[in-house]
């Protein structure tokens, strides 16, 4: 896709800290990470988000995710780690090419990722249950 700095990077156009690449997948350092350590882990053929991935590419794409955690883990010491992928706008994507955020976790790091818990009221969840089946 012309224009996105991820299809750029796995064109090597602009340069990268990688840390994995195979065939159908690319990681790399982020630069502007939450954690030192903090990468990215990229399918090489562009999509917007999970929903949009070709199915050979979402696999190939948690199997690398899975390798670069381990690494992580190793590297670091510790076992710690978030696995975030964010898509769309609304869910803070910056970036539209699909991606997994690997985060390495300290114990006494300033990451927080938090969120507010909500009730479903009385048989909603049910309902909510049922409007995402109709789609599966």
């Amino acid at each position: 896709m012309e224009g996105c700095i991820f299809c750029k990077i796995v064109d090597n156009k602009i340069p990268a800290a990688k840390v994995y690449e195979d065939s159908k997948v690319i990681g790399f350092l982020d630069i502007m990470p939450a954690n030192k350590g903090h990468c990215l882990v990229v399918p090489k053929n562009h999509a917007q988000t999970l929903a949009e991935m070709g199915d050979d590419d979402l696999c190939a794409t948690i199997k690398a995710a899975k390798k670069v955690a381990r690494a992580l883990s190793l590297s670091f010491g510790n076992g710690s780690f978030n696995m975030v992928m964010n898509n769309g706008k609304e869910a803070g994507q910056i970036v539209g090419h699909a991606h997994i955020h690997l985060i390495p976790r300290f114990q006494k790091d300033r990451l927080r990722i938090k969120w507010s818990h909500l009730k479903y009221g009385e048989n909603e969840i049910n309902e909510y249950a049922d409007k995402i089946k109709k789609f599966i």
